[in-house]
């Protein structure tokens, strides 16, 4: 994997071009050996060669937008891109009308120079953290992938893209840790945003309540760079907070710490005393309002499937039978909430976001495992309907507190090398996405030297 400041280097001296890099991804993608067929659902080969071949001329005349100028980036595939068919993983949607414009954030992508490689694989419709897709397939997991592990979802595809050296950054989805989960499962950096700061324009909806874009790269700085783009910001890296400055908050008393896989606890466990002994505060917090009743949202009534429901009212009438009947059955659930439960929802919602704020003041970040267990193999979850909906539920059950909080968080790798990846999370509430960007790149060079 390439960072995107290594690639930038490399550009600037000319040791390599755009399009010797767009090629290579592209010829990674197209590798009958690989999982390329599998994590794209369209490449865009001859739109991107003309735009690093545009990107190459630029640089000699010294014109560079952004240090994204002629990056290979790949977009998920329920973003817009002009005069094409947004699929959203779903095949049968290929017959609908072509997008008229590119979603905002592909705009601004272009804008700053990058390279769109194509658009990555994720379950139908974004409904599932797992990563399976029955129409075009699902890529298989880089670790152990001899044996068939779940890519994590619902960008499945643009986690192996990074990962595969198909793109060299990625952007994805989080509804309820869609960017977070694949990243932890396949050992790579991802952010989701504080969701107002990134328009969705132009993105298929699974929820616009929870509805989040953000990166998939190799490094927080990678992330930090194209979310800024994403943002509309200027691109930059904020400077590291000294670790030995930040308090970080543990909330062991909370659903998130149940039922941790042995590997995913001892690479926790390991990470805290590395940051402890490198001088961060490490505290347990007391948060009585976490609980799933008014933060989760696989095992209540939520903004999901109410949400999602009314955006697929009109394809139902006619579509039903094309479905996935595991994504049919997330959808159809919405049918039966009222108005009154959306209400009591969005005032739940409301309320726990003040209440947990309130008791995380002073706190930098929460620290807690992104995912509870390691990636699981495609065939156990994928035999029957009880064992997908519950490992499906279980994948986001981390993940998906801080949707529901309107937070921001980062999945950084803590496992030894060779491990099974295991994600670090850090997280914050609304608005302290500068902050956590920041004290994560502090943390992510911790974790590098005493895991090397």
């Amino acid at each position: 994997m390439l960072t995107i400041a290594e690639a930038g280097k490399r550009l600037a001296t000319g040791a390599v071009t755009s399009v010797a890099l767009t090629k290579q991804a592209l010829a990674r993608a197209r590798d009958p050996d690989g999982e390329g067929a599998r994590t794209y659902t369209v490449l865009f080969d001859e739109a991107a060669l003309a735009e690093a071949e545009a990107s190459d001329r630029l640089r000699a005349v010294g014109v560079v937008s952004s240090p994204l100028a002629g990056i290979p980036i790949s977009i998920k595939d329920l973003l817009d891109v002009r005069n094409r068919v947004t699929t959203a993983g779903a095949p049968f949607m290929s017959d609908m009308p072509p997008a008229k414009r590119d979603a905002a954030i592909v705009s601004r992508l272009r804008a700053a120079g990058a390279v769109i490689v194509g658009r990555t694989n994720m379950p139908e419709f974004a409904s599932s953290s797992l990563g399976l897709n029955r129409g075009y397939g699902t890529p298989r997991n880089p670790w152990d992938r001899k044996t068939g592990r779940v890519p994590g979802g619902s960008s499945s595809g643009a986690g192996i893209s990074v990962v595969d050296g198909m793109a060299v950054a990625a952007i994805g989805s989080d509804t309820g840790g869609s960017i977070r989960i694949p990243s932890a499962l396949v050992g790579i950096v991802g952010f989701k945003p504080t969701q107002r700061r990134v328009p969705l324009d132009g993105c298929f909806p699974l929820s616009n309540s929870l509805d989040s874009l953000g990166p998939l790269g190799a490094s927080v700085g990678c992330c930090a760079l194209v979310d800024a783009i994403l943002a509309g910001e200027p691109p930059e890296i904020p400077d590291p907070l000294p670790v030995e400055r930040l308090t970080f908050a543990i909330p062991r008393k909370t659903y998130l710490f149940d039922e941790l896989d042995a590997a995913v606890s001892q690479s926790f466990e390991r990470a805290l005393s590395v940051l402890s002994a490198a001088g961060a505060r490490i505290v347990d917090v007391d948060l009585p309002g976490f609980t799933v009743e008014k933060v989760g949202f696989t095992q209540r009534p939520s903004f999901v499937p109410a949400e999602v429901f009314a955006v697929h009212r009109a394809l139902l009438a006619d579509r039903r039978s094309r479905y996935d009947p595991r994504i049919l059955a997330n959808i159809a659930a919405g049918a039966s909430l009222t108005a009154a439960d959306y209400l009591d929802m969005v005032a739940v919602r409301r309320a726990v976001i003040t209440e947990i704020g309130n008791a995380l003041e002073g706190i930098d970040g929460i620290l807690a495992p992104t995912v509870p267990t390691v990636a699981p193999t495609i065939a156990s979850v994928d035999g029957n309907d009880a064992s997908y909906h519950k490992a499906n539920g279980f994948l986001a059950r981390n993940t998906a507190p801080f949707n529901m909080l309107d937070g921001c968080g980062l999945s950084i790798p803590c496992h030894e090398p060779g491990a099974a990846p295991v994600g670090l999370m850090l997280a914050g509430m609304t608005g302290s996405d500068h902050r956590i960007l920041a004290a994560g790149l502090s943390v992510e060079m911790v974790l590098a030297r005493a895991l090397q």
